[in-house]
Order: structure tokens, then C-alpha cells, then sequence
């Protein structure tokens, strides 16, 4: 992790920026998914990309990591921590 870059969500991730998994936090709320996300990709070190948002603030993102594209709740999505690649 590189303390000179913003650290944040990825559902607050700018769309198309290109982003670092730093970790995943699950919510207390639903501590599976946490393990679940790991599973489909989201690893510290892979690169991740806010691809689209739901139309009128939908609920709904579709993000890329790696070679796979998935759509993620937001609440799915904050779980995800990214910081910037510049």
C-alpha cells in the first residue's frame, strides 16, 4: 500500500479509474461476504475498474477485476478497498 495514494471504496471508485484491492471488509451485518468476494477475484494486489452505475442511481455497479466482469450492490461494493493507480 502506498500511503502517497487515496485509499477509498470501490463503490466510490470514479468510473472507468483504474484501482488496487488493498482488502476486503465485510459488514458485520453479513460476514460471508467477505469470503465471498475474495472467491470471485477481489484479492488484495489485483486490478479492479468501476465499469458502469445503475441508471438514476440504481443500486447496481458493474466492475471488472481482472478478466471478469460482475454487478455488485453498493453495499457489496464498499466492502471493496481500493486505492488509485496513477
Amino acid at each position: 500500500m502506498n500511503p502517497s495514494l487515496p485509499m477509498s471504496t470501490l463503490d466510490r471508485s470514479p468510473l472507468r479509474a483504474r484501482c488496487t484491492v488493498t482488502g476486503v471488509k465485510a459488514p458485520a451485518r453479513a460476514p460471508e461476504w467477505g469470503q465471498w468476494l475474495e472467491e470471485i477475484g477481489f484479492m488484495p494486489g489485483e486490478q479492479v475498474e468501476l465499469m458502469a452505475r445503475g441508471a438514476f442511481g440504481g443500486d447496481t455497479l458493474v466492475v471488472r477485476v481482472g478478466l471478469s466482469t460482475f454487478a455488485l450492490r453498493k453495499a457489496e461494493a464498499a466492502c471493496i478497498l481500493v486505492e488509485s493507480t496513477v
